[in-house]
C-alpha cells in the first residue's frame, strides 16, 4: 500500500498541497468563528487562506515566507481597491482589466511574481464574490490577515515542506515505480495470446511514470541535495536506473518474438506485440528469467538483508559472459538486461543511502562496485550555458498578458449583459483559461475541459445545496473535502477539478444566502462566454496557432538531440569529454513540452483522425529516438572510468549521417529555404566492418552503441515522411 500510494502521487506533492490548502482554510475558520466573524467574512477569509496557500510556489522556506509577507499587503490593496471601485462601474472595470495585465505580466519575474499575480486578482475576485463595501474593509482586512498568517502557520509548522524530504519522497516514488515497471515487464513476459497488448501498454504506461518521476527529481536536485557534486551523482544515477529499466522492457519485447522489435512498439500509443510474438516463450531459461525478474523487483523495494545480498550478487553476475545461462540469443539479452538493471539498482542504493555492506560481495559485485566508485569519482559540476530568450511581443508572458486583457474586456462587457451582479466569473474563467497554456488550441481544450466541470460541478451543487440547506458547518465541512479533492485531482483532470472547485462555489453561495437554480444557471453560462472570450482572444490578438506552437517545440526537441547526439558521438569516437546528462534532461524536457502542446492535436473530439494519428507517431518516433540519445550519452559518460569500454573513431563517420539528417528535419520544420535532404544510405553496422582480413571486430559495448546508432538512424529517417521532407541517397564522403 505504501508503494502504491508513493507511486500515484510522487514525492506526496498533491497530498501535501491538498492537505496543506485545507489546513489553512480550516484554522482560518476556527479562528474568524472564535473572533465572532459573520458567514460573509467567513467565506471570504476561507478564499483567501487557499488562494495565500496554492499561490506560493517557490522551493525553499526562505523564499516562500517572503512571498507570503509580500503577498499580504497586496491581498490588501487589492480587496481595498475592489471596495472602493465597487460603485464605479467603469473605473472598476478598467481597474480590473490593468490588474489581469499585471498579474500575467508578472509570470516573467518566476514564481514570486506569478504569486502575486495570483494573489492580486484572486483577493479582488474575492471582495467581488462577497459583495465587499468600503464599510466592509476593516472585518475584511482581519479576515484576509488572519488568512495569510494561518497560511504561514500551516505550510511552516502543521503541514513544512522541504526541499530535501520532498526529494526523499521523489525517491521514494522513483523507487515504487521502478519495482511497478518490473512487474509490468514480468507481466508481459507471461502475458497469452489476448493479454498480450494490454501487457505491452502497461508496459509502456510504467515507463513513462517512471521517466514522469525522473523529470521531477531533476527539477528538485538543486535545492534538495547538499552541494551540486551531490546533485550530479543522483542525477546519474535516476538516469542510469531509468534507461537500464527502459532497455530491459525493449530486450524482454524482443525476446518474444522470432526476430528483433522494433523499438518504436514500446513508444507508439496502440501499438500492437508483433505477431511472431503472441504466443508466451516457455522454457528452463525462461522460467529462470522469471524468477530473476522476481529477484530483480525484490531488489528495487528492499534495502539490504543477506538473503538480498545472495539475490544481489546472482544478478549482477550475469554482467559476465561466462554465467549467462543457455538460450537463445534474445533470451540471454534480458538476462544481461536483467544484470545492468541490478547494477543500476545498485548504484542508486549507494548514492542515495550511502556505502552499503560489502561483506558477501562475489568478484562480479566487487567490479560492478569499483566501476561505480570510478564513476563518483569522475563526476564533476558543470556550469549550466544560458540560452536567448526572447524579447517584446515575441515573449510569451507579455504575448499572453495582452491576450488576457483583450479576452477580459470581452468577458467582462458580455459578462455584464448576461448578469449585472456575476459578470465577474467570465473574467475568471477567461483568467483561468490561459494560465499555462501556449497555444490557440491549448486555450480551446482547456476552456472546453472547463465548461464540461462547470456543467457537472452546477448539478452536484444543485443537489448538495437541497440536502445542506442552512447547516453552516456541514457545508464548511464539505467546501472543505471538495477543495482537498480539487487540489488532489488538479494535476491529473482539469475536468474534475473544475468539477470539484463548482460544486464547492455552490455550496458557498447557499452560505451567502444567494443560492437559486438562476444563479447556477448564470454560472455556467458566464463560464462558456469566459471560455469563448478567451479562445477569441487568443485566435485573434497576437495569436499563437497550435501548428507553430508544435513547429517551435519540435525545432527545439530536434535541435537538442542533434545536440545530444553529436556530443555522444564525439565522446565515443575518442573526442574530449563533455557534459552530456543535463544536455540528456534538456531533451527530455523539450519533449515534455512537445507532448503537452500536441494534446490539442490528440484530443479524442478531434474530428481530423488523420493529422491525430500523424501527430501521435511523430512523438512517438521523437521518444524512440530520445531514449537511444539518452543510453548512448549514458554509455559515453562510462568512457572515462571504464577500461573496457574503449573510444573507436570509426563510430563518428557513423554518426555523419544521422547528425546531418537531424539538421535536414530541424531546417525545413522552422521554414528555412533549403534544398537539404534526409539522406539514406548503408546500414550503421555496416560502417564499421572489418577492412583488412584479421581486423578483430567490435565487443559487446560496442555492439550495444550500433544497435542505439542504428535504432537512431531509423527513428530519424522515419521523421521524413510524416514531416514531408525529401529523401536521397547520400554522396560519397572521405573520411
Amino acid at each position: 500500500m505504501r508503494d502504491r500510494v508513493a507511486a500515484s502521487d510522487p514525492g506526496l506533492l498533491r497530498l501535501a498541497a491538498g492537505l496543506r490548502t485545507v489546513g489553512a482554510i480550516a484554522l482560518t475558520l476556527v479562528v474568524l468563528a472564535l473572533a465572532g466573524a459573520d458567514v460573509p467574512h467567513l467565506v471570504a477569509g476561507a478564499m483567501a487562506a487557499m488562494v495565500s496557500t496554492f499561490a506560493v510556489r517557490e522551493k525553499e522556506r526562505g523564499p516562500q515566507a517572503v512571498t507570503l509577507a509580500l503577498g499580504l499587503p497586496v491581498a490588501l490593496a487589492s480587496v481595498s481597491l475592489a471596495a472602493l471601485l465597487h460603485s464605479h462601474v467603469v473605473a472598476g472595470d478598467l481597474f480590473f482589466v490593468a490588474l489581469i495585465f499585471s498579474a500575467v505580466y508578472g509570470r516573467r519575474f518566476g514564481d514570486r511574481g506569478t504569486a502575486l499575480g495570483l494573489i492580486g486578482f484572486q483577493l479582488y475576485f474575492v471582495s467581488l464574490f462577497v459583495g465587499a463595501t468600503v464599510e466592509d474593509l476593516p472585518e475584511l482586512y482581519g479576515a484576509v490577515t488572519t488568512a495569510v498568517v494561518c497560511s504561514a502557520v500551516v505550510r511552516f509548522a502543521l503541514v513544512p515542506e522541504t526541499p530535501a524530504g520532498t526529494l526523499e519522497r521523489l525517491r521514494e516514488a522513483f523507487r515504487a515505480r521502478f519495482a511497478q515497471l518490473v512487474s509490468a515487464q514480468l507481466d508481459l513476459l507471461d502475458a497469452g495470446p489476448e493479454e498480450a497488448d494490454r501487457a505491452l501498454d502497461d508496459v509502456r504506461e510504467g515507463t513513462a511514470r517512471l521517466h514522469e518521476t525522473a523529470l521531477m527529481i531533476q527539477g528538485r536536485l538543486e535545492e534538495g541535495t547538499a552541494d551540486e557534486a551531490t546533485a550530479r551523482l543522483v542525477q546519474r544515477r535516476v538516469a542510469d536506473a531509468e534507461i537500464a529499466a527502459e532497455r530491459l522492457g525493449l530486450l524482454l519485447l524482443t525476446a518474444r518474438s522470432a526476430e528483433r522489435t522494433d523499438t518504436l512498439t514500446l513508444h507508439l500509443p496502440g501499438a500492437p506485440v508483433p505477431s511472431a510474438g503472441r504466443q508466451p516463450v516457455r522454457d528452463a531459461a525462461v522460467e529462470a528469467l522469471r524468477r530473476d525478474l522476481r529477484a530483480l523487483r525484490l531488489l528495487v523495494r528492499q534495502a539490504g538483508g543477506t538473503g538480498l545480498a545472495q539475490v544481489r550478487n546472482r544478478l549482477l553476475s550475469y554482467r559476465e559472459e561466462e554465467n549467462l545461462p543457455a538460450a537463445a540469443p534474445a533470451v540471454q539479452d534480458v538476462f544481461r538486461g536483467v544484470g545492468e538493471a541490478a547494477r543500476a539498482v545498485l548504484g542508486l542504493r549507494i548514492a542515495l543511502d550511502g556505502p552499503q555492506d560489502e561483506s558477501d560481495d562475489t568478484p562480479a559485485t566487487a567490479r560492478s562496485r569499483e566501476e561505480l566508485d570510478a564513476e563518483d569519482v569522475a563526476i564533476d559540476a558543470v556550469e549550466d550555458t544560458e540560452r536567448e530568450e526572447p524579447t517584446g511581443l515575441r515573449r510569451p508572458t507579455t504575448r499572453a498578458a495582452v491576450q488576457v486583457a483583450v479576452g477580459s474586456s470581452l468577458a467582462i462587457v458580455g459578462g455584464e449583459l448576461l448578469s449585472s451582479h456575476r459578470w465577474y466569473w467570465a473574467v475568471l474563467t477567461c483568467w483561468i483559461v490561459f494560465l499555462n497554456t501556449s497555444s490557440t488550441g491549448e486555450i480551446l481544450v482547456k476552456g472546453y475541459r472547463r465548461l464540461l466541470g462547470t456543467v457537472f460541478g452546477v448539478v452536484a451543487g444543485i443537489l448538495l445545496a437541497g440536502l445542506v440547506g442552512q447547516h453552516t458547518w456541514t457545508a464548511f465541512a464539505l467546501v472543505l473535502l471538495f477543495v482537498f479533492c480539487m487540489f488532489y485531482t488538479a494535476p491529473l483532470s482539469y475536468t474534475l477539478m473544475s468539477f470539484f472547485v463548482t460544486a464547492a462555489l455552490g455550496l458557498l453561495y447557499t452560505l451567502l444566502h444567494t443560492y437559486s437554480m438562476s444563479v447556477l444557471v448564470v454560472r455556467i453560462a458566464e463560464t462558456a462566454l469566459g471560455a469563448a472570450c478567451g479562445v477569441f482572444a487568443a485566435a485573434v490578438v497576437l495569436p499563437v496557432a497550435t501548428d507553430r506552437r508544435t513547429n517551435e517545440l519540435l525545432g527545439t526537441v530536434l535541435d537538442r538531440l542533434g545536440e545530444v547526439t553529436g556530443a555522444a558521438v564525439d565522446q565515443l569516437s575518442g573526442g574530449p569529454p563533455v557534459e552530456l546528462l543535463d544536455q540528456a534532461r534538456e531533451l527530455d524536457q523539450a519533449l515534455a513540452d512537445l507532448r503537452a502542446a500536441v494534446q490539442p492535436l490528440t484530443h479524442p473530439v478531434t474530428p481530423l483522425r488523420t493529422r491525430r494519428d500523424t501527430a501521435r507517431y511523430v512523438v512517438a518516433l521523437l521518444e524512440t529516438a530520445a531514449y537511444h540519445a539518452r543510453s548512448l550519452a549514458a554509455t559515453a559518460e562510462l568512457l572515462p572510468t571504464h577500461p573496457s569500454i574503449a573510444a573507436d573513431p570509426r563510430l563518428r563517420g557513423a554518426g555523419r549521417r544521422i547528425a546531418h539528417n537531424i539538421e535536414a528535419l530541424a531546417a525545413h520544420v522552422a521554414g528555412e529555404r533549403t534544398d537539404e535532404r534526409v539522406e539514406t544510405g548503408p546500414s550503421i553496422a555496416s560502417l564499421l566492418e572489418p577492412q583488412l582480413p584479421g581486423t578483430p571486430r567490435y565487443g559487446r559495448v560496442t555492439d550495444r552503441v550500433l544497435r542505439h546508432l542504428q535504432r537512431l538512424d531509423e527513428s530519424v529517417m522515419g521523421l521524413a515522411r510524416p514531416l514531408k521532407v525529401p529523401v536521397g541517397k547520400a554522396p560519397a564522403r572521405t573520411s
